[in-house]
């Protein structure tokens, strides 16, 4: 299961309203850089047959089949750092990643 922090839920929430056609976010892993992964956060407008829905506090997230045994027992965060803000992945199945933080490794 995906979790959300209080900040994110706050966040997403801004996000999907301003955006008339979203029902949620959606969350998942491309392969890609040194490591294998990097993470994917998109509008999601539809839901297919091997998606899962995590609600949260009434939000949606989308996840598809491929990502969500790499995302699950994560938590995503959203934080402000100065004029800095972005979403962190609290994600335990990382074992690695590479030196700029864009990608990482998994253990499953």
């Amino acid at each position: 299961m995906i979790t959300l922090t209080k900040s994110a839920v706050n966040r997403v929430q801004e996000m999907v309203a301003k955006k008339e056609s979203a029902i949620g976010l959606r969350i998942g892993v491309t392969e890609s850089g040194c490591s294998g992964y990097s993470y994917a956060l998109d509008f999601a407008e539809t839901v297919s047959d091997t998606d899962t829905v995590i609600e949260q506090d009434g939000v949606k997230l989308v996840v598809d089949a491929t990502s969500m045994p790499i995302l699950d027992e994560m938590q995503l965060d959203f934080v402000k750092e100065g004029l800095n803000q972005s979403f962190k992945f609290n994600n335990p199945n990382v074992i690695s990643s590479c030196g700029c933080g864009e990608s990482f490794s998994v253990t499953k």
